[in-house]
């Protein structure tokens, strides 16, 4: 097994333009299927810091994305990982909204062909993550059998917050994944699309920006600070250069 291992500290591009996000500036109601951490409030309270409160959370975060975008999805597999009872509350919620803000996928939803095929993407993908689907162990299943059943069904667009679908997506060509018509949109990308939206309080985003990017002296090494990343992505998708940050 050769696990590709998540890390703490995740990396801003303000370089190369996200294709996934282009094709949502262009059309928001595109089918965007969701990780379990787009969900779950992060909490970096061992970097010396607070964790984020689940309410503050559906503030600045949860309730904009569903405002946002009409077809939220997740697989049957991420929806399971939603344990604790305020965030599998909130996702019970949105799905039985009516119309239905979020789509939970299902395995059975799939024929004996798709089923056989997605069993192939899930071997092949598993390989790179602890995922074992012999024991179907919880560690990083609902990456693989998410990606693999969109594999199958051929939806393109998969959010997470994690190094793990990161490689799967974008090493699909060396890893031979089989993924390489899916693309990835990472929480900076989601932030940044809000904002530009003007409809949601830049000091929330702000706030989620700094706590997931730029907490550590290492990250503010790495990464931009808030005003220099939105002056950056503005220039990268050619967005408003007034709008205030």
């Amino acid at each position: 097994m050769n696990s590709l291992k998540a890390v703490t500290q995740m990396r801003v591009d303000v370089e190369k333009k996200n294709p996934a996000l282009e094709s949502l500036f262009t059309d928001p109601e595109q089918t965007i299927f969701l990780d379990a951490n787009f969900f779950i409030p992060p909490d970096r309270s061992r970097m010396g810091t607070k964790p984020i409160p689940f309410l503050k959370f559906c503030e600045i975060w949860l309730d904009p994305i569903f405002d946002a975008f009409p077809n939220l999805a997740i697989h049957e597999s991420v929806y399971h990982e939603l344990v604790a009872d305020a965030v599998k509350k909130y996702a019970d919620e949105r799905q039985s909204e009516s119309p239905s803000h979020l789509r939970v996928y299902k395995d059975a939803e799939l024929n004996e062909a798709e089923q056989a095929l997605m069993q192939a993407y899930i071997s092949k993908l598993a390989e790179y993550s602890q995922y074992i689907p012999e024991r179907d162990n919880a560690k990083d299943r609902g990456e693989v059998r998410s990606l693999s059943f969109m594999a199958v069904k051929r939806f393109l667009y998969f959010a997470a917050n994690d190094t793990l679908p990161m490689n799967l997506i974008r090493k699909a060509d060396e890893l031979h994944t089989g993924l390489d018509d899916m693309e990835l949109l990472e929480m900076y990308d989601v932030i940044y699309y809000l904002y530009c939206t003007g409809k949601y309080p830049p000091d929330g985003l702000r706030l989620l920006y700094k706590y997931e990017y730029y907490l550590t002296k290492q990250e503010k090494k790495m990464n931009l600070a808030w005003g220099e990343f939105i002056e950056k992505m503005n220039a990268l998708y050619g967005k408003n250069q007034d709008q205030k940050a």
